[in-house]
């Protein structure tokens, strides 16, 4: 390297159209030992009801990432420095016509990533794959929930499955994994097929926030709720793309007018710092259904706020 400039020693420096695509430009590892947090693709979208795609999100988050920089200067958190952040590769499946084989090898590789003490942050895919990720990391004790998304996600059996992607919340919390009393799901909207589709979230005791609800809290309102509801035990933050209104992320399998923006995703996602944060995904990206890309530049968005306050509720102030 020239010693003309010497900060290029730091690959994180070099252009941000050269090298090769990992997360936000982080080292590739498959060593799990080397990781505090570990970036992992999760490029499977079986789980899927209507339209695929989602497979391809964690290829092209990783190339938009590169975009994004290391310092957060909203709240003055620079992840890259509080921890070891390695981009660890895909929990790719080999069984992939096959469902719940499939989720099985999803969780059999963040149980690894779990015994090696790694802190998972997770880009699918489908929604379905957070079932097995909270099944690795939640053996031990329930865990809270943060979740963003247009649907609870918490269905039941549709042609012929109990686990695609409309449906993992219901079966953590029937597995024992979420304690559904900590659990809150964020801009839920839309028109159902059924007038209670959701009916498991309010009969369980979730905190259900809708979208006219979110409009009339305000973001600093949101914000509050979470801190009441999820309180300082262990929590997971899952997001799904499609709580964002389509104008901002148009490349999801099931978009959903009259979404939260982008800067109210980043405010609210900021809000979660000093949460006892154990893990957290973003999902639903399909490249496939927005050529421009913006889709999954916004998922690299959200993820980088998510590794930003994952990384300070674990390493930081706030750990």
């Amino acid at each position: 390297m020239s010693s003309k400039y010497p900060e290029y020693e730091d690959p994180m420096a070099h252009p941000r159209y050269t090298g090769l695509a990992t997360f936000f430009r982080a080292p590739h590892t498959e060593s799990f030992a080397e990781a505090d947090i570990g970036i992992v693709g999760v490029p499977f979208d079986g789980g899927t009801t209507n339209r695929p795609g989602a497979r391809h999100g964690p290829r092209e988050v990783r190339n938009q990432s590169s975009l994004l920089r290391p310092y957060n200067q909203a709240n003055g958190l620079a992840p890259f420095n509080l921890c070891k952040v390695f981009d660890v590769g895909d929990a790719w499946v080999t069984e992939a016509f096959d469902l719940e084989k499939a989720l099985g090898e999803i969780q059999s590789f963040f149980a690894r990533l779990h015994s090696a003490g790694v802190i998972p942050l997770a880009v699918g895919g489908d929604h379905s794959i957070t079932l097995p990720i909270l099944r690795a990391i939640a053996k031990e004790k329930p865990l809270g929930l943060v979740h963003f998304d247009a649907h609870c996600d918490t269905g039941d059996d549709y042609l012929g499955s109990r686990f695609h992607h409309g449906a993992p919340f219901r079966r953590a919390v029937e597995e024992g994994l979420l304690d559904p009393k900590r659990c809150i799901q964020i801009g839920i909207r839309g028109a159902t097929v059924l007038p209670k589709l959701w009916q498991f979230s309010y009969d369980a005791g979730m905190r259900v926030i809708t979208m006219d609800e979110l409009q009339s809290l305000g973001v600093v309102g949101v914000i509050r709720e979470i801190g009441n509801v999820v309180g300082n035990e262990p929590a997971y933050v899952s997001f799904d793309v499609d709580g964002l209104d389509p104008a901002f992320a148009p490349g999801t399998g099931t978009p959903e007018v009259g979404g939260f923006t982008t800067w109210e995703a980043q405010t609210m996602i900021r809000g979660l710092q000093g949460l006892n944060l154990v893990g957290g995904d973003v999902v639903e990206v399909s490249p496939p259904f927005d050529p421009t890309g913006v889709t999954a530049l916004t998922g690299a968005a959200m993820l980088f706020e998510l590794l930003c306050v994952l990384a300070d509720a674990r390493f930081g102030t706030s750990g």
